[in-house]
């Protein structure tokens, strides 16, 4: 379950977002509607734990916001988020997959999983790619086809995989509907209908929500998007020094994993 009451986030010029209030249940398709600049993918950062809210409160999987932030990250996963949670251009799909699989054995797995051969990383990565939609008998070269060479619905679909495969409780998606002729869009919207469907909570940006979703509106505080953008720009700054933050404590702190100590780091280099 995802709620909010009052949640806003402020910068020194202005407001990024404000007054946002709603419920949704787990298994939800949430959909963040807006105009750009209005703060919607700040919300969608903010929610997910990787900016801190100035106002209000929220509450993800039972976890508390601005308070419990590394926490939620662990339950959150971010799909394609401009500027965040990018594609590599150069990497082949079959790259990006197997580095992520790495980066989940290393990081998120057991020591047990680590050293075991073989494993279950084959079944999660075909999980992942089935609730994406995402063939990879149907792009150019295979899994050889590089992340640049995609339609805009493949990136979509992939960088979705990418964040299934973590097996989140709440998938976050920028832009889902960025530049996507209608029937793709229909398609794009199939996907994240199908895997809330199976019980995780998706919170999708869009510029037009669909019918069925749990809709959050928002709307441009600032007089102009310049102010909005230096809002956004401050917002992220502070985001990245509370992670690098979190990640200093984290290392020096004997009794807690690196796992989160490499989170942290992670989510302050892509801030």
């Amino acid at each position: 379950m995802i709620t909010a009451e009052g949640f806003g986030l402020q910068g020194s010029p202005g407001w990024v977002f404000r007054d946002i209030t709603f419920t949704a249940p787990a298994g939800s398709l949430i959909a963040v509607e807006g105009a750009s600049g209005s703060g919607r993918t700040c919300l969608l950062l903010s929610l997910t734990g990787r900016m801190r809210a100035t106002e209000g409160r929220a509450e993800v999987a039972g976890l508390r916001l601005p308070e419990q932030l590394a926490a939620v990250r662990r339950v959150a996963a971010l799909g394609p988020v401009t500027g965040v949670a990018e594609l590599d251009p150069a990497l082949t799909v079959g790259e990006h997959l197997r580095e992520r699989v790495l980066l989940r054995r290393r990081f998120g797995g057991s020591l047990r999983e680590l050293v075991r051969p073989g494993g279950t990383d084959g079944a999660r990565v075909d999980g992942a790619l089935t609730a994406a939609g995402l063939d990879l008998s149907t792009l150019p070269k295979g899994e050889r086809t590089a992340a640049r060479d995609l339609e805009r619905l493949e990136a979509l679909r992939l960088g979705t995989a990418l964040a299934l495969l973590a097996r989140p409780e709440v998938l976050a998606v920028d832009d889902a509907d960025h530049k996507l002729a209608p029937a793709e869009r229909e398609q794009a919207w199939a996907m994240l209908r199908g895997i809330a469907a199976c019980g995780t909570t998706v919170l999708a940006v869009c510029t037009e929500a669909p019918e069925d979703a749990v809709v959050v509106r928002t709307r441009a505080p600032a007089a102009d998007k310049d102010a909005a953008a230096e809002v956004a720009a401050e917002a992220c700054d502070e985001a990245c020094d509370e992670a690098c933050d979190e990640a200093d404590a984290k290392t020096n702190d004997e009794n807690t994993d690196e796992e989160g100590a490499a989170d942290a780091h992670a989510e302050a280099g892509s801030a």
